[in-house]
């Protein structure tokens, strides 16, 4: 038996009761538990114990390094300065497929390690994946060709990218602990920061079809993550933005993916297009591309032709028809007035139920399924328009889903004033 320079113990007792744990402590438990000293009892013991505790901006800097350290760290060459986004996940977030071909043309690098969906938060590989042809997997090498000769990629994260990450990832999905602060930030961040870019925007959701449904809960999260950013030398920019409605008009797979393709070629919902502008000129910024207007680069068509490209290098073909659902069934307004809410969580659960997304890691995923959204809220609708539109190739998920909008979608008198999609900026 290898003989260990500390006690898991110990440093479980350390923070149950309340203590800050060293630097050494935080480095020791991250190493061992990932090469297997430290048991999966033993760190659901002590990330229960950080959920209840919590840690300091030193530990949580300190933590994110030793699961960065516990991998590889991609190296980067390119001649464009480099800058990545991350979503903390929503209901139709699908701002990453026409932003990193977008900011690639106005002349940055955007390496987009994403991942997959689970529960009602779609996944930007699962999107993707509807676009015949194209993979998500590419080893370093294409990663960094990809990023050299078309200024985006946007694939899944290579499997030495933080290993301490994801095994203690599943560990706190299956323990209770996956709410606390300082372990999501230094989830988020490990990842982001052994990608190697050199700037990094964040897009923090608050609302009902966010994780962090209250804006004070959101904004200590945004908080974290621009410290741990500041910390490590990454120019780091959180934008807290709301998701109590649905973003866009599109919810699932490969409806989501026309609606990016309906924006890189100058159209799409007004809320899609205002946020893809925002984390652009954001990402812009922090690479030093202030003068360069993505409104502008937009209306050239550049940002459409790099998304073909961008499709193309991974194998996709960009032409192809993407997939159509068997099955359509509308949701209509049940009287004349104005469309006063359309819960964001409930509209993802619906699709979700319809096949867009998975309860387990392992479940396929329906490309074709999801709802489309045919109003929003401060909309007047008519008694018998179509409100919603659910689409999937299994009949028998419409009653699941239809279940799941019940109270999800309101009409009255008049609407409530919606607030802004972006609520604050947090700057490192």
């Amino acid at each position: 038996m290898t003989w260990e320079p500390l006690s898991t113990v110990d440093i479980i007792r350390a923070k149950r009761d309340g203590g800050t744990l060293t630097g050494e402590q935080i480095d020791w438990v991250v190493d061992a538990y990932t090469r297997g000293v430290v048991a999966d009892e033993q760190m659901s013991a002590l990330a229960m114990a950080i959920l209840l505790n919590g840690m300091d901006a030193v530990e949580t800097a300190r933590w994110t390094r030793a699961m960065i350290d516990s991998g590889e760290r991609l190296s980067l060459r390119t001649s464009r300065p480099t800058v990545d986004k991350h979503s903390t996940g929503g209901v139709g977030d699908k701002i990453t497929l026409p932003l990193a071909p977008l900011v690639a043309a106005c002349g940055a690098a955007v390496p987009q390690l994403s991942g997959r969906g689970l529960g009602y938060t779609g996944g930007t590989l699962d999107k993707l994946e509807s676009i015949s042809g194209w993979r998500a997997g590419l080893s370093t090498e294409e990663i960094a060709r990809q990023l050299d000769e078309v200024g985006a990629v946007v694939c899944a994260a290579t499997p030495n990218l933080a290993p301490a990450d994801r095994k203690l990832y599943a560990l706190r999905d299956v323990t209770g602990t996956v709410e606390s602060v300082p372990l999501i930030a230094s989830s988020i961040m490990s990842k982001k920061i052994a990608e190697g870019a050199g700037g990094l925007v964040l897009d923090v959701k608050v609302g009902a079809g966010a994780f962090m449904k209250t804006e004070a809960d959101a904004r200590a999260l945004a908080a974290a993550l621009v410290g741990i950013g500041r910390e490590h030398g990454v120019p780091t920019t959180a934008l807290l933005t709301d998701m109590s409605v649905p973003l866009g008009a599109a919810v699932g797979n490969a409806v989501e993916v026309a609606e990016s393709v309906d924006v890189l070629k100058g159209g799409g919902p007004a809320d899609v297009v205002e946020l893809t502008m925002a984390l652009a000129r954001e990402m812009l910024s922090l690479t030093g591309l202030s003068t360069v207007d993505p409104a502008e680069v937009l209306a050239s068509g550049r940002g459409y032709e790099t998304w073909c490209r961008m499709i193309a290098a991974q194998g996709g073909d960009p032409d192809a028809p993407l997939p159509s659902a068997r099955h359509v069934r509308e949701v209509t307004a049940e009287s004349d007035g104005v469309l006063t809410g359309l819960d964001a969580y409930a509209v993802g659960v619906a699709a979700w139920r319809l096949g867009a997304g998975r309860a387990r890691k392992e479940d396929p995923v329906d490309h074709a399924a999801g709802v489309l959204c045919h109003a929003k809220p401060g909309d007047r609708v008519s008694a018998g328009q179509p409100l919603l539109e659910l689409r999937t190739n299994n009949e028998d998920t419409l009653g699941g889903a239809l279940a799941a909008l019940n109270g999800g979608v309101t009409i009255g008198d008049a609407g409530a004033e919606r607030a802004p999609l972006i609520i604050d900026t947090l700057r490192s």
